[in-house]
């Protein structure tokens, strides 16, 4: 039996959306999007890091988290240690992340202001795997311009060199 609603749910007359949807006020909803803006910062500036992972996915958690997820690349607790070093404030004495959990080959958990982060590797190699796999194909590597090749560099087929 199908049975019809005569009023349509109402939304509350006080504050504003995000402080009733989801429980993020205002300043932690910056605070949220902050850290995870500083974590994917320091990740994208580590081109090793990003070359090695095959599928790179982050998804926000019910509970107010970020979860980050690849396959192949660096241990969980290699990209923990990388986060700890690169993010950093000046107006902050020492960094922005803490430990909140064991790190291991597979996954670690992180405060990064506040914020808690749990990382995720699928089949990790390792960095020192990565480096030593044969045939890698490397951003560095192609972006070397001392190093003489039977082919055109694709900066030179762009500029007509």
């Amino acid at each position: 039996m199908l049975v019809k609603r005569k009023h349509a749910l109402r939304r509350p007359k006080s504050g504003t959306p995000s402080e009733h949807g989801d429980g993020l006020s205002l300043t932690g909803a910056r605070r949220y999007y902050e850290a995870f803006g500083r974590v994917m910062a320091a990740l994208a500036a580590e081109a090793e890091f990003i070359e090695s992972c095959r599928d790179l996915t982050w998804w926000r958690g019910a509970d107010h988290s970020w979860h980050i997820e690849w396959r192949d690349g660096p241990f969980a607790s290699e990209v923990a240690d990388l986060l700890a070093e690169q993010i950093r404030d000046p107006a902050h004495d020492g960094s922005l992340v803490a430990g909140a959990g064991p790190a291991g080959a597979g996954s670690a958990v992180l405060d990064v202001m506040g914020v808690r982060f749990e990382l995720r590797a699928i089949d990790p190699m390792g960095r020192a795997g990565v480096r030593a796999r044969p045939g890698f194909w490397r951003l560095s590597e192609a972006l070397d311009t001392t190093r003489r090749t039977n082919t055109r560099h694709p900066w030179e087929e762009l500029l007509g060199g």
